[in-house]
């Protein structure tokens, strides 16, 4: 572990009210003695006291004050990073960020990586890589559900599940090893049948949780959502009804979409990748054609397909090939133009379909589609006090290991092997569930891991 003094802008790069450069290390107060000069140029920062703020100046390397600034010390091991760290909080803006930055570089530091200052946390054990990785998520969370979910994971519900686990698995590793040392005194009679018991316990807890790995993905990524439909049914005005501004243009020529058009749209704390595609029917338009066939290979890849319906036309050989493409994919069929008089009805509309009637002309049914999505993806309401939502595909690798030895175990267990079996596959589960806590992970993943981090984090 490196664990020479870094510095780095903490803020975003841009004007702001205020910008903040942050140093880490052991030398971090001793580097920000020699660019900082106290209201009463007597205060030294090695002389305060930790978790305080000073008022102040910082000076170039030739003397000449560079701005005023609010300067925090917080020293080890209580700080973010376990070591201690100096911020400097100054006047926002790009060109003074970057001066103060280069006078700190110049003063014996260097420029930390991407994710450096977190990294150093893990390593210094003020967090596990679960924590870690909510920090990243909480950083680039695209909706409300995923900040919460991030924030949920950074409070400890992915850390503490996996720690639970893991204290189950290790009683019994503990238990068959301290039995085969000393059989006079710890018997193993009646042993297999417990043992069964308390796997199939940890399989029904794991399986459980890759079953929220689909949801969790559609929390932290948002619903990939496509809209498809005939020409001038009302696609793009109910894409427009979402954003709540006029995205699409909307005319009664039919054919007016012609390319795809995505949108990200958060509705009732849920994020959807929305896809608006062209009209589907024959047409001898190459061009429209083109359109046509985007429109069904976006379909194919859909988390979700929005199928809108004139209701006030009746059904023809273009809707039935629509229903064709959408296939058992999870469509909600929008029955729109309920304020005209109605000529399609639901029993012509697949079964496996969820029908909501609406007008984007009177802006109705919006409210019925957010709790439909919610019950479709996320059976109802979604709480992150008890459910633990897998969001990280790493995190759900590493439970499909743990399963696959846990079966393993069950598997002896069905075939009478001898104890030691057991013990080596328990022992397989208990690391998989490890590293996703980051014990035993190699330098080479968290080195991946923390490389995706922002600069400055």
């Amino acid at each position: 572990m490196k664990t020479d003094t870094i510095t780095a802008i903490a803020t975003a790069l841009s004007d702001s009210g205020i910008g903040i450069i942050r140093i880490s290390g052991k030398e971090a107060v001793e580097i920000a003695d020699k660019v900082y000069i106290s209201k009463n140029k007597k205060k030294k920062l090695k002389d305060v006291k930790s978790h305080t703020i000073h008022y102040g100046y910082i000076k170039d390397n030739q003397g000449n004050i560079l701005d005023e600034v609010l300067v925090s010390v917080m020293k080890a091991p209580k700080s973010y990073t376990g070591e201690d760290i100096v911020e400097v909080n100054c006047h926002g803006g790009i060109l003074m960020m970057n001066r103060i930055l280069e006078t700190i570089l110049k003063s014996g530091v260097r420029m930390a990586e991407p994710g450096e200052f977190t990294k150093r946390a893990f390593l210094n054990g003020k967090m596990d890589l679960t924590k870690a990785e909510a920090v990243m998520d909480i950083i680039h969370a695209k909706n409300e559900l995923a900040l919460k979910s991030s924030v949920s994971q950074l409070k400890g519900s992915i850390s503490e599940k996996m720690k639970a686990l893991r204290a189950t698995i290790i009683y019994e590793i503990a238990f068959i090893e301290s039995a085969l040392d000393d059989p006079e005194h710890i018997s193993l009679e009646g042993y297999t049948e417990r043992l069964k018991e308390k796997t199939e316990a940890l399989l029904m807890e794991i399986d459980k949780l890759l079953l929220s790995a689909d949801n969790g993905k559609i929390v932290k990524e948002g619903i990939n959502t496509v809209i498809i439909g005939k020409p001038n049914v009302g696609k793009s005005s109910f894409l427009n009804l979402l954003l709540g501004e006029e995205k699409a243009i909307v005319t009664n020529i039919a054919g007016t979409t012609r390319d795809i058009l995505e949108e990200h749209i958060k509705l009732g704390g849920i994020g959807f990748n929305m896809i608006d595609t062209a009209g589907i029917r024959s047409t001898d338009d190459i061009i429209e054609k083109i359109g046509v066939e985007k429109a069904k290979n976006y379909a194919e890849k859909a988390d979700l397909i929005i199928y809108v319906v004139d209701s006030s036309v009746p059904l023809d050989e273009n809707d039935k090939n629509i229903m064709d493409i959408i296939g058992d994919k999870k469509c909600i069929a929008l029955l729109n133009k309920t304020d005209l008089e109605v000529k399609v009805t639901e029993k012509e509309l697949k079964d496996s379909f969820v029908i909501i009637k609406t007008s984007t002309k009177d802006a109705t049914g919006l409210d019925e589609f957010e709790e439909t999505v919610k019950k479709m993806f996320f059976h109802g309401d979604i709480s992150f006090d008890n459910e633990v939502y897998i969001t990280n595909i790493r995190h759900k690798e590493m439970l499909s290991n743990a399963r696959d030895a846990l079966l393993m175990v069950k598997k002896s267990l069905e075939n009478n092997m001898p104890e030691d079996f057991y013990s080596i596959d328990l022992m397989s589960a208990y690391a998989s569930l490890g590293m996703i806590l980051g014990e035993e992970v190699s330098d080479d993943l968290v080195d991946e891991i923390f490389s995706k981090f922002c600069m400055g984090k």
